[in-house]
């Protein structure tokens, strides 16, 4: 019985002793060995994430930051859905990784949420132009000072719709403290996260 022999491409040149040795092409399967079976579909179609798929994710996150300042949807977990989506079809360690904060993140936040006072909308001068308002005003923090910016631009947004509709700065600073006691600082609290899991996912996508 013969030997494979070895072609200095590292291809297998037939088997030694039997005539004239036959090439076979580098990567192919050896004679009288099995060839490997396909890859899964999946596995060839993972990271494929287009452009239209990732406006898509960033629409809905959008709308999951934005949904945090509205009462009674559920923005946190729009922002989570949008991220389980993206981390599914991308299927990459950074996309696991920012998977797994960003569970962990919301959930530490739920339980921050859950520590503090209930929230209360009503009786404390709450107006849709000071919702609007905080939450440029967050959003512009954000981009102007990353992370951090976010919580002086919340506050100063509400400071300044309430000094637009009071007119002075002791009027306007009092309104501000009674809007973060009463839901102002569990809103806070939630929006910082999600913008801080946006701007990660952002910052995932343009590192991939």
């Amino acid at each position: 019985m013969g030997v494979p022999a070895l072609r200095r491409d590292g291809g297998v040149a037939g088997w030694r002793g039997f005539g004239r040795p036959e090439a076979v092409p580098l990567g192919a399967a050896a004679p009288g060995c099995r060839a490997r079976p396909a890859r899964r579909r999946w596995v060839r179609d993972a990271g494929r994430v287009g452009v239209w798929q990732l406006l898509m994710v960033a629409t809905v996150m959008l709308l999951g930051v934005f949904g945090v300042l509205v009462p009674g949807v559920p923005g946190t977990w729009l922002v989570w859905a949008a991220v389980l989506w993206w981390s599914l079809h991308e299927q990459t360690g950074l996309a696991w990784i920012l998977l797994v904060s960003s569970t962990a993140l919301l959930l530490l936040t739920q339980v921050v949420v859950w520590q503090l006072p209930p929230r209360r909308f009503r009786g404390v001068g709450i107006t849709r132009r000071m919702v609007a308002y905080a939450g440029a005003g967050a959003l512009l923090g954000f981009l102007l000072l990353p992370v951090v910016g976010a919580i002086p631009g919340f506050v100063g947004g509400i400071y300044l719709a309430e000094r637009l509709r009071l007119g002075g700065h002791g009027q306007a600073g009092a309104a501000t403290r009674a809007v973060m006691r009463a839901a102002g600082t569990s809103v806070l609290v939630e929006l910082f996260a999600c913008l801080l899991i946006a701007g990660a996912w952002a910052g995932a996508v343009i590192a991939g």
